[in-house]
């Protein structure tokens, strides 16, 4: 029998990225000593009284079916914060509940893209666009940015790949895997770009609250924005609830119409209980953000203090997120034969972030997701190999 070829267009070159990772499950689960720092899955667990919610609505029987768009609760729930942090007008009308980041990438981009039209992407971007992105049946249009400059978008050179077919621009800030964070400056010469040529904005903030040095701006809160962006948003990052699979998107009201005629063919809604740990999530906000930020920026220190020093590595101090990109072009080797010798040799997994675009050859992505005492051990193999390579 043969089937459609539409998944082998949608995998590309950039999922193999995952291999060296699920290699390294592999020898986890045979109990070998391997420390897992190939993806943004950290060891923490989800607070306990977001458990407890999803607990106590178990219990009380909520497993029956939810709205498409999500309830009413937490979509307010998600308003709020968001006119909060951006002083927005914002109601449950705007929120589209969905399966984590991914499921909202892949909606969004069906409802803004059609074949024929072309999706502009700063690069290095996360792995999942490419695909989300050609599901549509558009084409992907990257555009480099400059690592020397600590991976900031040129917003001149995205200005020069527009082109008659252009319909969006996808981005991330806080960006994976890079760290970095868009400046207002940025986000304003973007959101003229969209406003002078009608283009939709997708903008991923999944790291929006762990950002360190420099603040987060919102691309929907500036001038005439709002009626054009689909905001990606999420729990698993900020709340440790990466199992979970609970996301969000903020877009115009008819924007949410569509998403939700897509989820009535999809998903059908997500669990209530699920929804229900969203809803205890955001009223721990503070108090969890503020602690999950202080980790993650505790571990990024200690990181690259210790991996900076080594003489063949060269570490980018990450603006955001839970992610640091190594320069080991010094170490003679490609980033492909640098992680999988590094893996075999010593027992350490990151990622080679030359599949999230060329603009990154040369660079491996650490994740910062394990506690810092085996952190410290894993730099420890990584400075030994890296010596080796010397």
């Amino acid at each position: 029998m043969k089937f459609a070829n539409l998944v082998d267009r949608l995998q590309g070159a950039r999922t193999s990225a995952w291999d060296i990772h699920k290699a390294a499950r592999r020898a986890v689960a045979r109990g070998e000593d391997v420390i897992v720092l190939s993806v943004g899955d950290p060891d923490l667990p989800t607070p306990a009284p977001i458990v407890d919610r999803a607990i106590s609505a178990l219990r009380d029987g909520d497993t029956h079916y939810t709205g498409g768009v999500g309830r009413d609760n937490l979509r307010e729930a998600i308003a709020a914060e968001h006119q909060a942090d951006t002083g927005r007008q914002v109601t449950k009308s705007n929120v589209f509940v969905c399966a984590g980041v991914q499921n909202g990438l892949f909606a969004s981009s069906l409802c803004v893209c059609g074949p024929g039209d072309e999706a502009i992407v700063p690069e290095p971007m996360y792995l999942t666009y490419e695909a989300a992105i050609r599901a549509s049946g558009a084409t992907l249009v990257p555009v480099a940015v400059d690592a020397a400059n600590g991976f900031h978008l040129d917003c001149k050179a995205l200005k020069f790949a527009l082109s008659a077919r252009t319909r969006a621009i996808f981005f991330a800030t806080p960006c994976n895997p890079t760290g970095a964070v868009m400046s207002r400056e940025q986000l304003e010469l973007i959101a003229a770009l969209a406003r002078e040529r009608d283009l939709w904005v997708v903008a991923d903030e999944v790291y929006a609250d762990l950002t360190f040095e420099r603040d987060h701006t919102s691309i929907a809160s500036l001038e005439g924005m709002a009626s054009r962006t689909m905001t990606l948003g999420s729990f698993s990052k900020s709340y440790a609830m990466t199992g979970w699979r609970l996301g969000w998107v903020i877009a115009p009201e008819p924007a949410i119409g569509h998403l939700g005629r897509l989820a009535l063919c999809m998903s059908y809604g997500l669990p209530g209980f699920i929804q229900q740990a969203g809803v205890a999530a955001l009223e721990q906000r503070q108090s969890v953000v503020a602690q999950m930020r202080e980790l993650y920026r505790r571990r990024r220190d200690a990181v690259f203090h210790r991996l900076n020093a080594v003489p063949n590595l060269k570490c980018l101090l990450p603006e955001a997120g839970m992610f640091m990109m190594i320069d080991i072009r010094e170490t003679g080797l490609s980033t492909y034969d640098f992680t999988w010798k590094l893996f075999r040799e010593k027992g350490v997994s990151l990622l080679d972030a030359s599949l999230f675009g060329p603009t990154a050859n040369g660079f491996v992505r650490l994740g910062l997701v394990v506690d810092e005492q085996r952190l410290n051990e894993a730099c420890y193999r990584i400075e030994q190999f890296a010596r080796e390579q010397y």
